[in-house]
């Protein structure tokens, strides 16, 4: 696989961004969409939001190039972006990372295509297996017991699923995973690559990974042939905006821009446009800067919130030889179990008394997702407040244990189970029938069941065990999951 080299690439230029300014400046009347006409029509919207995001909230047209088929300023930004990423293209994202999980996932599968991923991937992969009709193929990852969460994929679980498949057509990996965890990921693309199957990397939490030494290599500096990013998540741009990294060899550029065409709308936003042109140059221009610091503080904080009593904040000692290559330490996980509380009832604590927003919870943790928006000032109130939380709540009482769940056994395809005629079964009926619907709770949004597998009696327990969490489920039918779509 030879890369693309580019050289001299100017980052400090926003190609798509000054043309959107650009426009504002030339007055255009408009009489093509969208219909709010620079914000005069939608005027209670435009009063609070303001007058300048409405008249650059445009369509595609001539000096704006476009999304589906860019040949002016959306090809130069993708470019720079591709530059910044150390991967052969880049492709600008306004469905967020879910259109560039289906797109990978569907650049490699036909009907009935083999493809190997770890059950705790994102309901955006379940869904692209729906789409192509591939079949997954499920590995275990690596379970911590003492935190309660799924970690990372060892290369040799990887190695023995390819050995079992090797009419397998890509492996699909995540890094960092939700918690921070890093699989071995240049031993699973070199393992594969071996055995001719693309390597796919949900990178949602990883559009910081390339700007600064101390985190874990990004997955198209390690040769990745496809990589899903989130730049709305951690690397500054707005919510919905992410990008597709290509490296050339296995996949056409070509193949995947006409997958691409299939999902993406054909009315595509330029403020999530050129707010990712905007965060690739803050990234590379700013980046090593700005994570140096956040990353000093981080360090602080984790160190000082594993003073207090009843919290664990976990970080670079959880690397192991069980598939845990490495961590990233803008992930800050933090284990309540020893308060005698659960991660959902903090999160709830955290929220309601402290106006303070985690990611997400599970049973014996919550989560914070530090970014390079984050501020010392905000950071040293969340230690304030589990300080605060500790001296309330340290013993109070004990918590329910969840099964683990193992890899389920899957029964039908996702797509044939989708489509199959199904019918409702209340939740102590569904044991041994075989799924119909995804359930999860989101975020994190990994499917607890998906289409297609048999539907376990630990399945059902930890989901009783979430409803009296008052966890949001989604996916479901039924938002109380009170019953189960089943296959017929």
């Amino acid at each position: 696989m030879v890369k693309i080299e580019r050289k001299n690439l100017n980052h400090s230029v926003t190609p798509l961004f000054d043309a959107l300014k650009q426009f504002k400046k030339d007055n255009i009347i408009p009489f093509d969409v969208p219909g709010h006409k620079a914000g005069k029509g939608l005027p209670e919207f435009t009063d609070y939001f303001g007058k300048r995001i409405m008249e650059v909230d445009v369509n595609s047209m001539k000096q704006l190039d476009n999304l589906a088929n860019p040949t002016s300023v959306i090809k130069e930004a993708e470019e720079l972006m591709a530059d910044a990423y150390n991967a052969d293209h880049a492709f600008f994202l306004i469905n967020g990372t879910t259109s560039g999980v289906q797109a990978m996932i569907m650049s490699c599968c036909k009907p009935g295509d083999k493809i190997i991923l770890p059950r705790n991937a994102h309901k955006s992969a379940v869904n692209a297996l729906i789409l192509c009709s591939a079949i997954p193929i499920y590995v275990q990852a690596d379970i911590r017991n003492d935190l309660g969460i799924v970690m990372g994929v060892s290369h040799k679980e990887i190695e023995k699923a390819i050995r079992e498949n090797p009419d397998a057509k890509a492996v699909f990996l995540l890094n960092p995973n939700y918690y921070g965890a890093v699989s071995e990921l240049k031993e699973i693309i070199k393992i594969a690559h071996e055995h001719n199957m693309s390597v796919l990397v949900d990178e949602a939490h990883g559009a910081h990974l390339n700007f600064h030494p101390d985190f874990p290599k990004s997955a198209t500096t390690l040769g990745a042939d496809m990589a899903a990013t989130s730049l709305h998540k951690t690397g500054g741009s707005l919510t919905q905006s992410s990008i597709l990294l290509l490296n050339e060899g296995r996949i056409s550029k070509n193949k995947v821009k006409k997958i691409l065409n299939l999902t993406q709308s054909t009315s595509a936003s330029y403020l999530l446009m050129s707010s990712l042109d905007v965060a690739r140059k803050n990234l590379v221009l700013n980046g090593r800067e700005k994570f140096d610091k956040i990353l000093k503080h981080i360090r602080y904080i984790r160190n000082e919130l594993n003073k207090i009593e009843g919290i664990y904040a976990f970080g670079k000692e959880i690397i192991d030889k069980k598939g845990i290559a490495d961590f990233d330490e803008s992930k800050l996980g933090i284990n309540v179990a020893k308060l005698g509380l659960s991660g959902f009832e903090v999160y709830d604590i955290l929220r309601d008394d402290y106006s303070i927003q985690m990611e997400l919870a599970d049973t014996y943790n919550v989560l914070a997702i530090i970014s390079i928006g984050d501020t010392e000032e905000n950071l040293n109130k969340l230690l304030e407040a589990f300080k605060d939380i500790s001296k309330r709540f340290k013993g109070t009482k004990h918590i329910i244990e969840h099964p683990t769940l193992e890899n389920p056994k899957v029964v039908l395809s996702p797509r044939e189970a989708f489509y199959a005629e199904k019918e409702n079964a209340i939740l102590d009926d569904c044991i041994n029938r075989i799924s119909g619907e995804s359930i999860m709770v989101y975020p994190p949004g990994i499917p607890i069941i998906t289409p297609g597998e048999k539907i376990t009696k630990d399945m059902i327990n930890y989901i009783k065990f979430l409803k009296t969490q008052d966890t949001v489920f989604n996916g479901a039918e039924d938002p109380d999951i009170n019953y189960i779509k089943v296959v017929k």
